[in-house]
């Protein structure tokens, strides 16, 4: 039998993660949540790491009845901890994120800082104290919450659009690392999906456009998107849950756009 005639047929590939340890960043609202989730109703247990305590929970209720979901309240700024939260993951999703939108040279160092240390800094201890566990049993999924910002550039987001850019940059030296011990990376690079975080972006973009709010999303945001509507989370969820899955065993060190069109230009 060869080695792909060993592999099962695409109907009999449902993602099952049973016996898995998933973590999630951000777990509390948005992506973070609906990755949660979606890996929970596979099967995997499911370590639901963000600062809000209170989404958390609202998090481990609503995946009672469809899975296992252990919230931990941590702020990744805490490097550490981060790290040490980590050891014995079988799934990484680094996905937690925050946004200001000022010009540069209006844009606060401190949040400059901050934006980095979650958005690339905790990454990378995080990748520190998985990869150990996935190295040893030889299999292992990191997935990066990337954006279309990981390939693109605004205005006004250049801490954002930094992070996300050295996130693809991590995915790929991580893909290439790992790729002999059974380990795959990649970015997921949605655009604007309708979540709090781009709830706050429409009022910060009309301010700074010194338009309606209600004008925002079609002549800013989805300026150059061909389809004219937000993503929504569980969407993404569903492209980390497919390269989880066994049919992407040989998907590694890409990312997987979902940005309606934007980057065809």
């Amino acid at each position: 039998m060869t080695a792909s005639s060993a592999l099962p047929a695409p109907h009999d590939t449902p993602l099952d993660l049973g016996g898995r340890t998933a973590l999630v960043t951000g777990a509390a609202g948005g992506i973070g949540r609906a990755c949660a989730l979606r890996l929970a109703a596979a099967g995997a247990k499911v370590r639901a790491v963000d600062r809000d305590a209170e989404g958390l929970e609202a998090l481990a209720a609503a995946a009672a009845d469809i899975g296992a979901v252990e919230p931990l309240v941590l702020d990744l700024t805490d490097l550490d901890a981060a790290e040490a939260a980590a050891a014995g993951t079988d799934v990484l999703v680094n996905n937690a994120g925050l946004q200001l939108v000022r010009p540069i040279e209006e844009f606060p160092p401190d949040v400059f800082h901050t934006v980095l240390t979650v958005m690339l800094e905790a990454p990378f201890r995080l990748l520190r104290g998985a990869l150990p566990h996935m190295y040893g049993q030889g299999w292992g999924r990191v997935v990066n919450i990337s954006s279309v910002h990981g390939l693109r550039a605004s205005a006004y987001k250049s801490a954002y659009v930094a992070a996300k850019h050295g996130l693809e940059g991590l995915s790929k030296t991580t893909a290439l690392e790992g790729a002999s011990h059974g380990v795959t990376s990649n970015c997921v690079n949605p655009g604007y999906v309708r979540t709090a975080l781009v709830e706050k972006q429409i009022a910060d973009q009309a301010l700074a456009h010194g338009i309606p709010e209600e004008r925002v999303v079609a002549e800013v945001l989805l300026q150059d998107s061909a389809l004219k509507r937000l993503i929504e989370p569980e969407e993404v969820a569903q492209a980390v849950a497919y390269l989880c899955g066994p049919q992407a065993s040989f998907v590694t060190g890409t990312s997987l756009v979902l940005d309606g069109g934007w980057t065809a230009h």
